[in-house]
């Protein structure tokens, strides 16, 4: 399909191409990022176009135009992704990307994820002179060891090492995320942090009559999380915790807003839990709104927007030390977060937040209250900063950088 939309060159835009395997509608931290990402350039009046696979229901590649979060997207043939059935990966098309990118020049590719489709938009990206930046959005390396292919870890950080070092930059979502990538040897790095829509999430959104609909009395608590039901998500500690509240306070109810591959054994042999599936904009505000205390037990994230998104709506959140936690989270003032070696330290933060009403409702409205401090606006001028404003600079350094052989 044609699209309509100005070309760059006229309307006198920059013109920013987004690479991802995942994007919007689809629910993730990536696809998530990436669509405040594509709102905020095109509100700040740039050209924004995306390169993304085909998802589900989508029966063919080509062209479209999608108004609400780009110019233009080129969807490539998808394939399920093993172990994550509901997302795709996009076939490599080096010498497509290169006729598109000849006819239509993008003045920055930013590629947001390592997969076949990313590797084709850098080794295209690179032979045409176009300042190509990368992501580092997921930590797939470390996911291997719950997947029954722990060995495979070296070689994905090799692999990760290799890809994101043939990009002129590679922005990261926090200093951890930072000091970890350069240990692999990825070079340089930026940081790159997250924002968070506090009008959409908002204590305000909360519901009584979805809190009923929960089976929640008023004064019963509500325990939350939000996220993909997976073994990286360290969702058995969630468990655990819960089942401990549970047996000193045993109208609490454990909400579990996401969908994945876990799902159907944690409902079968927990039929007491409440599953409402994956939820998207004024739902899932709403859903987060009428919670009490959210649990994030991950240590795999590399940054959790689910953290902050619980902050803006005025939840009490329990994290480990690590990713959005770390970089948002002040122990006992706005949250509540253990050390990474600590599982039972996590326990024992969710034991005194539900032991401790007033402590609870201080630690809430603290917790909104800086959330309202995390605009995307700031982070995507940044955004601009490090991928767009700078063409010349990252052209010259991409063309000398060593890249290390897999």
């Amino acid at each position: 399909m044609k699209v309509t939309a100005p070309s760059p060159a006229i309307t006198g835009q920059r013109h920013i191409t987004i690479v991802s395997e995942t994007f919007p509608p689809e629910v993730n931290g990536v696809a998530n990022t990436l669509r405040y990402l594509c709102e905020e350039l095109v509100r700040r009046g740039h050209y924004v176009s995306v390169v993304r696979p085909g998802q589900k229901q989508e029966d063919s590649a080509g062209f479209e135009a999608t108004p609400d979060l780009c110019h233009q997207t080129l969807r490539v043939t998808g394939l399920p992704i093993p172990g994550y059935s509901d997302l795709r990966f996009g076939l490599s098309v080096p010498g497509r990307l290169t006729r598109l990118w000849r006819k239509n020049r993008p003045d920055a590719v930013y590629v947001a994820t390592q997969g076949p489709l990313g590797v084709s938009a850098v080794s295209a990206a690179r032979r045409l002179g176009i300042p190509v930046s990368s992501g580092f959005h997921t930590n797939f390396h470390s996911y291997s060891q719950y997947y029954g292919a722990g060995w495979l870890e070296a070689l994905l950080c090799r692999y990760g090492q290799w890809f994101h070092n043939r990009t002129a930059v590679t922005l990261v979502p926090t200093r951890k995320t930072m000091a970890a990538t350069q240990s692999m040897g990825i070079n340089p790095v930026a940081l790159w942090s997250r924002g968070v829509d506090c009008n959409l999430f908002s204590p305000a959104k909360r519901s009584q009559a979805l809190r009923e609909s929960w089976g929640l009395n008023p004064g019963d608590t509500a325990i939350l999380y939000v996220g993909r039901l997976a073994a990286e998500k360290n969702l058995q500690l969630a468990v655990s915790c819960f089942e401990r509240l549970k047996s000193l306070h045993p109208t609490a109810r454990f909400v579990l807003v996401g969908d994945g591959p876990m799902r159907q054994r944690l409902a079968e042999r927990h039929p007491d839990y409440l599953f409402t599936g994956i939820q998207r904009g004024e739902q899932l505000a709403e859903h987060y709104a009428s919670g009490d205390l959210f649990l994030f037990p991950s240590k795999t994230d590399t940054f959790g927007n689910v953290v902050t998104e619980a902050m803006a709506s005025g939840l009490a959140v329990v994290a480990f030390d690590d990713a959005a936690a770390r970089e948002h989270i002040r122990h006992g003032d706005n949250g509540m977060k253990a050390s990474l070696e600590d599982s039972e330290a996590f326990v024992s933060h969710a034991l005194r937040l539900i032991d401790q009403p007033t402590f609870t409702r201080r630690i809430r409205t603290q917790a909104r209250l800086d959330a309202l401090d995390l605009d995307w606006a700031t982070q995507v001028e940044r955004f601009e900063n490090l991928v767009i404003n700078q063409p010349a600079e990252a052209r010259h350094h991409v063309r000398h950088k060593q890249v290390t052989t897999v």
